[in-house]
């Protein structure tokens, strides 16, 4: 299983990497093998506010819906058009092209609650 190092982690199966203060946001490779064949995402909260580890979407999978929380707080700015024609790029790249959404960070000392790459790996394994 890949579990980057550079990124941080949440115990809901999201990844995010922040670049100055936006953060983009996927789930992780456990969460997309643990759904299986991703047939539709759903992001319905561009241009809002979101606080830390509200639904901001869903994950539609051939077998489930899973809602995806928010891992900080922030604005989400842009939801990732490519996995909204082709939703199992998630599948098939999750910390690459499969990202979801990206966000502008309102409290980076949140930041500091994310799982490392070793703790999430723990979580996982």
């Amino acid at each position: 299983m890949n579990i980057p190092a550079e990124l941080k982690y949440t115990k809901d199966h999201e990844w995010i990497r922040v670049d100055g203060d936006v953060a983009t946001i996927g789930i992780t490779d456990f969460a997309q093998q643990e759904l299986g064949d991703i047939v539709f995402i759903e992001v319905d909260t561009v241009g809002d506010e979101v606080d830390r580890e509200d639904v901001f979407g869903s994950v539609e999978a051939v077998k489930t819906v899973s809602d995806l929380f928010m891992p900080i707080s922030g604005e989400v700015l842009e939801f990732n058009e490519a996995i909204e024609d082709d939703p199992e790029l998630v599948n098939r790249d999750p910390y690459g092209d499969g990202w979801i959404v990206k966000v502008k960070v309102s409290d980076a000392s949140e930041l500091e609650d994310l799982l490392s790459s070793e703790a999430y790996d723990e979580l996982v394994g």
